[in-house]
């Protein structure tokens, strides 16, 4: 019964490319108002995606939204491909790229030394394309506007990391992180021990806590669900 769904419930959606989490959020609430005929519901996600990212995006419903932090603190899985030898201002496809390195001298064993290097705990400064804080302001809204942001480093843990090199400029990898890891300035980050450059041009995160891509379901497969169940 959606009654009993809406009341105290955690979703796992599959976030579409372009998407923003706060439009899943909304497309799942507006949908819901509409199947009960009520004004307002709690509906609110649990760790955000860029709107160039896809996967696992865990909502809570009702009751459940007092979960929300207990399940943003699970660690994350994700998979993707790191471009090497460019860069872009957002550290992904969101801007344009404005800079390119070389890449010929970047070999298997320079790619391990990299790789492990960035396991463990490590300070990690977020791209300036995000959604931190500064001053009272969102980072991207500064960086948009032209003007100067600078974020403090944060702790983040990197428990695995896996790069397959076999298809240069291109890496793709699998990661396994805390929550706060920014895999765009990975890829930033990579890029510059490589003595080159790096840009995240695809990334699809496959866990987060204990929700995986497999239980996760479209969103038009969840408001099918929703407008199919009785009340």
């Amino acid at each position: 019964m959606i009654k009993a769904f809406s009341e105290g419930s955690t979703i796992v959606v599959d976030k579409p490319l372009g998407w923003t989490s706060f439009d899943v959020v909304n497309k799942i609430r507006w949908n819901l108002k509409q199947k009960l005929g009520i004004k307002k519901i709690k509906v609110g996600h649990a760790g955000t995606l860029d709107p160039l990212a896809t996967g696992v995006l865990v909502l809570c419903v009702g009751k459940n939204t007092k979960l929300i932090d207990a399940l943003m603190a699970g660690k994350k899985t994700y998979t993707g491909t790191i471009l090497l030898g460019k860069t872009t201002p957002s550290y992904d496809l969101e801007t344009s790229y404005d800079q390119e390195y070389p890449t010929e001298h970047i070999t298997a064993e320079l790619i391990e030394e990299a790789r492990v290097s960035f396991l463990g705990e490590q300070q990690q400064v977020p791209p300036i394309f995000s959604a931190k804080q500064v001053d009272g302001q969102r980072a991207y809204d500064l960086a948009r506007a032209g003007k100067e942001v600078e974020l403090k480093a944060s702790t983040v843990v990197i428990e695995q990391l896996s790069f397959d090199a076999s298809n240069l400029p291109e890496i793709h990898f699998e990661i396994e992180c805390s929550k706060g890891t920014y895999i765009r300035s990975i890829a930033h980050d990579f890029g510059k021990k490589l003595n080159s450059g790096g840009t995240l041009i695809a990334l699809r995160r496959t866990k987060s806590g204990d929700q995986t891509i497999e239980n996760s379901k479209s969103v038009d497969e969840w408001i099918e669900f929703i407008r199919n169940s009785s009340l």
